[in-house]
């Protein structure tokens, strides 16, 4: 076993172990895309959660494969997210063959690959970027991924059709209103919604026959999307433990404030109360309803 195949072989298992991976499928898209393709020359500039960016010593790829961030614009602080936590998000998303996947900046491409291999040839991923400089480093790393689309525009006005799931992989202030449009039923949206300093709360968002389920999946640091949004709710968006124990719903309807409501604004609602119950007062939670296990804040792209 050669030195990078043994280093790749490790990665797989640190991002199943810290990531709680059971999903074989999910594993083998992580095994079988090359980290370095998608990141340009070495030596690489990297950062753990608890450091500062470091060096690596040479140019050898195997570096690359640690459950680490690696930089892909050190002075903004944009880095290639850490592989362990975007797992852990795509386990949460279910995602299936055959699916239409939509990300909201795409970077260089990686994770899009990834995606690729998750929905398999018969599946689509839409990959979206406002910036050239990274639409152009994708559209070139994703040669050969032919259930890629690379596309350069503002995800916030439009993701080119209905999707099974849209993931966010920057912060906004809230779900923009055209995502949720775009799902299917049974669709999927994972979005972080964070304040100016990039901390905030990670929502799944599943649509409905007759609403939207909503879920807090942890709390996160993330790179700002372009077109965050509004900063007056920064500081709840920062309460993600309550809203893990809270939110059961995400209401679009017009309604007046009540105590049901967690997140109320204009437009949309977080709310206690369960989506096919919106007719009926809350109830207590019970042991069917038990959260999952937060996600520790990290830094990512």
């Amino acid at each position: 076993m050669s030195e990078l195949t043994a280093a790749r072989r490790h990665f797989t298992e640190e991002v199943k172990r810290r990531g709680e991976i059971s999903s074989p499928r999910l594993l083998r898209a992580f095994a079988g895309v090359p980290r370095e393709r998608f990141l340009g020359e070495g030596p690489w500039r990297l950062r753990s959660i608890a450091r500062n960016y470091y060096s690596t010593a040479d140019s050898n790829p195997i570096y690359l494969y640690q459950d680490v961030l690696v930089a892909i614009d050190e002075s903004r602080r944009l880095d290639n997210g850490l592989p362990s936590l975007w797992a852990h998000l795509f386990d949460i998303l279910e995602i299936k063959e055959m699916e239409r996947v939509v990300q909201v900046g795409c970077g260089t491409g990686y994770y899009s690959a990834i995606l690729s291999k998750i929905v398999g040839p018969a599946g689509r991923v839409i990959a979206i970027d406002c910036e050239w400089g990274l639409v152009e480093r994708a559209r070139r790393n994703l040669q050969g991924y032919r259930n890629v689309e690379v596309i350069h525009g503002d995800g916030c006005r439009g993701v080119g059709g209905l999707a099974d799931v849209i993931i966010a992989h920057a912060g906004f202030s809230y779900p923009h209103p055209v995502w949720l449009d775009s799902l299917h039923p049974n669709g999927r949206l994972m979005v972080p919604l964070t304040n100016r300093v990039r901390q905030g709360t990670l929502f799944k968002i599943t649509r409905l026959l007759t609403g939207y389920h909503a879920e807090a999946v942890g709390g996160i640091e993330i790179y700002p999307g372009h077109g965050r949004g509004d900063a007056a709710i920064d500081k709840r968006l920062t309460h993600w433990s309550e809203a893990m124990m809270r939110v059961r719903s995400l209401r679009r309807d017009a309604h007046a404030r009540d105590r049901t409501c967690w997140l109320h604004q204009k437009g949309f609602c977080f709310s206690t109360r369960h989506p096919d119950r919106d007719a009926r007062p809350p109830h207590p939670r019970t042991s069917n309803d038990a959260p999952r296990q937060p996600i520790r804040i990290r830094r990512n792209q």
